[in-house]
Order: structure tokens, then sequence, then C-alpha cells
């Protein structure tokens, strides 16, 4: 969605960043975790009407070049989670939303792979999968949901994946701490000269 409306709007997409942006709301899980007060899985951080709150700052700044991180953003909620699980959408107004296809469910594991495949390889045909590997401080950013979605995974901490979705979970970790650590060691390198 980020990438047809950057197009579509004839704006600059950084993909690292949007991807970020696209996991940002389950921060929540390790929130959560932390007994963080008011914090629960798929509420506040997963609401549209907050988003686009929070949003409103970047829209008046930044004008049409901020769409396609708001649509990053709240397509986690919309598409992902919605299938998945209770989603409060529209926090805190109305009820939860739903699908009701578990997680562990064949037909949302076939659905997580198909995207996750077909992101790969839009990312290489469009070679925006360089952009992990580009020198830009905002690839640091990764850190972000490597450290709240990717690793718990491992961890199974708070929340079970289910055995057949780890793979892209290790590949994904695999890209982003590449991306991390290799901006790490130009900072470094620039810092030491």
């Amino acid at each position: 969605m980020s990438k047809t409306s950057a197009r579509t709007l004839k704006t600059k997409l950084n993909v690292p960043l949007a991807l970020v942006l696209s996991v940002l709301p389950d921060m929540d899980i390790a929130l959560e975790h932390l007994r963080i007060p008011f914090i629960e899985h798929r509420h506040i951080t997963h609401s549209v009407i907050v988003t686009l709150i929070v949003f409103v700052p970047f829209f008046l700044v930044y004008r049409k070049a901020a769409v396609p991180y708001f649509l990053a953003l709240i397509q986690h909620a919309l598409i992902g989670d919605y299938l998945t699980g209770e989603v409060w959408l529209l926090w805190p107004f109305g009820q939860s939303f739903s699908l009701g296809i578990g997680i562990t469910s064949l037909l949302n594991i076939g659905l997580e792979w198909s995207v996750f495949v077909l992101s790969l390889l839009i990312m290489l045909k469009t070679e925006d999968m360089r952009d992990f590997f580009r020198s830009r401080k905002w690839n640091l950013a990764l850190a972000i949901p490597t450290f709240t979605v990717l690793l718990p995974t491992f961890l199974s901490v708070p929340l079970e994946v289910p055995v057949w979705l780890i793979p892209p979970h290790v590949i994904l970790t695999i890209l982003f701490s590449a991306s991390i650590l290799l901006e790490v060691w130009r900072l470094l390198r620039r810092v030491c000269s």
C-alpha cells in the first residue's frame, strides 16, 4: 500500500521506515509484557482514530509525503490483525472487530507466507532491497520491530507464533539486523576518523 501510494502521489518512500511503521503497532506486545498501564495488545496502538490524530502534524508539515507512512501504519491493524484476532480499530469509540481467523489457522499461515514472499519479490524487482544496505540513519529504526516483534517470537514472550511462521521472522531478523549493524559500523567509522 505504501509503495503504491508513494508512486501515485509522486513522493519518495523510505522503505525501511515504512516497514518499521507497518509493525510499530505491535510494540504494544513488549509494552504490555512490561506492564505499562493502559496498554493492551491490539487496542490503543492499533486504533485508526489514534493513528490519525498522531499523524495530523505530519500531514500539516509533510502533506502528501506523509500519506504512504500513514498507510503503512494503519495497514497493520486493517489488514493483518483484523484477520487474526480482535482489534480495536475505532478505539476509544466502539468495540473490537475481527474476521475470526486464528493466528494458527492454515488460512492465516498461507496468507502470511504469500504476503511475505510477494513483498520480498517486489522489493527485489523494484530494487528497494538495496535501501537496507544504503547509508541511512533511518535504518537504525529497524531496531524497533527487531526488538519488539521479531526477537520476542523466538522467546515466545508473550505471544506464541506458529512454527510455520518462524522462517519469515528469521529472515526479517537477519535482514533488519544486517542493516542496523551496517549503519552502526558506518557511524562508528565516521566518529573514529
